[in-house]
């Protein structure tokens, strides 16, 4: 039987501001993609979602970005490397303490928007990037788009390397996301997304933004809780994944 892993991006608040229904989300996915407080988060939403993934047996990862709160993460930055690489060990520490305390523990890492496409082609950040896992978790395995720089050189390194697809997402003709600021970058059809969801899963193919049909294998699919009504299409997601023979559970 075919196999996915279903993720989302949570904890996506800061203060009295929240993004996502981490609560209701949690009840969907398998595993959860908790901001570390550097493009969104703080200490107490942190260790809130932990103890919400933990009750619900979701695994944690750390969903590591750029420091940029103002921008969310999605502004391209110039961070030197030594400093990226601290940066991310911290992220990932951070969390850790509230993942431990519920329980559980940090499971995988992924990066986060501009972090998350510039490290798929720029090699020096990816290399930071990895720097930073290595220097947290010399064992965690992390999560990014196939063919990337980044889990090249994580497996390279020796990290557990774990490919994921986007469902609502556009993707060019090579297999990168089209930019969100060009138009069409979000796919917002909730029909059209479950059954990008279900074409991924069951034949690790898509539809690129030309019209093209592409190979992406992944074996987590990310379901952003960021959009109009995530809840009710993760869920459709899920129930449509699971009626067509699909086993929805974390990746090993």
């Amino acid at each position: 039987m075919t196999s996915i892993d279903l993720n989302a991006d949570l904890g996506e608040g800061f203060g009295r501001w929240r993004l996502t229904d981490d609560e209701r989300l949690l009840s969907v996915v398998t595993s959860a993609n908790v901001a570390c407080g550097f493009h969104a988060g703080d200490a107490a939403t942190m260790r809130r979602v932990c103890e919400l993934a933990a009750e619900r047996g979701v695994r944690i990862g750390a969903q590591v970005s750029y420091r940029d709160l103002a921008g969310f993460g999605r502004r391209a930055m110039d961070v030197p490397p030594a400093e990226l690489a601290a940066e991310v060990a911290y992220q990932i520490g951070a969390l850790e303490v509230f993942a431990r305390a519920a329980g559980s523990g940090v499971a995988y890492v992924k990066p986060h928007g501009a972090l998350y496409n510039r490290v798929v082609r720029d090699e020096e950040q990816a290399a930071a990037v990895v720097d930073g896992v290595l220097l947290a978790d010399a064992t965690l395995p992390v999560l990014g788009l196939p063919g990337s720089r980044l889990l090249e050189l994580a497996g390279k390194a020796g990290l557990p390397v774990v490919t994921e697809a986007f469902a609502d997402r556009a993707y060019t003709d090579t297999g990168t996301l089209v930019p969100r600021a060009r138009e069409g970058a979000v796919v917002t059809d909730p029909d059209t997304v479950v059954e990008r969801s279900l074409s991924l899963a069951r034949s690790g193919e898509v539809v690129s933004h030309s019209g093209t049909r592409i190979d992406v294998r992944a074996r987590s699919l990310c379901l952003h809780g960021d959009t109009p009504g995530a809840v009710e299409l993760a869920r459709r997601v899920r129930e449509r994944l699971e009626s067509s023979g699909v086993r929805v559970e974390a990746f090993a």
